[in-house]
């Protein structure tokens, strides 16, 4: 079953953030807890994590 990543909130006063740059490419295989993405809000730059192991399907960004 397909799971969407999407960019977690990190503080109650964030509005919006930046994908920086994808560190996994489309149909790679990943681990839980791998590094996918890398966002920056106005206040740090954050990795984002898998939730769980898998493939990745598709990068999309809204």
């Amino acid at each position: 079953m397909a799971e969407v990543v999407k960019m977690p909130k990190l503080g109650f006063d964030m509005a919006e953030g930046k994908l920086i740059r994808w560190l996994v490419a489309e149909s790679e295989t990943i681990q839980k807890g791998q590094v996918l993405a890398e966002i920056e809000t106005d206040k740090a730059t954050v990795e984002v994590e898998a939730p769980a192991g898998g493939r990745v399907h598709k990068h999309l960004v809204a």
